[in-house]
């Protein structure tokens, strides 16, 4: 469910940037990894943990709790799980064909 949902992830960080005016390739790409780190989705996730359905959480909780061999350059061991846990609820509403509950966290996320 993560590999999908860093793919949902990254393409609404994408379409998002598009929609608010990063206007050049170079630009956009710039913008998308600072949404789409590990980091970034660390904080992504304390934005809407208390928003989560217990069923939710369960899902965002074994996602992040998957065995990782290795952990990117930047990021924690910490922020790497929460971003797998994301990741893994992400793809899980996706796949459910849960797209309102996807865009409405996506919504809290990207708010300032």
């Amino acid at each position: 469910m993560a590999h999908i949902g860093d793919a949902v992830y990254e393409l609404m960080i994408r379409t998002w940037l598009c929609e608010t005016g990063a206007s050049s390739a170079k630009n956009l790409h710039k913008k998308a990894v600072t949404f789409v780190s590990a980091k970034a989705q660390a904080v992504a996730v304390s934005k809407i943990m208390s928003l989560l359905s217990d069923d939710e959480f369960s899902v965002y909780k074994r996602g992040r709790n998957s065995h990782v061999n290795s952990v990117p350059k930047g990021s924690t061991h910490e922020e790497y799980h929460a971003a797998t846990g994301l990741e893994a609820l992400l793809g899980h509403l996706y796949l459910c064909g849960r797209v309102d509950r996807l865009n409405e966290l996506f919504a809290v996320i990207v708010s300032d």
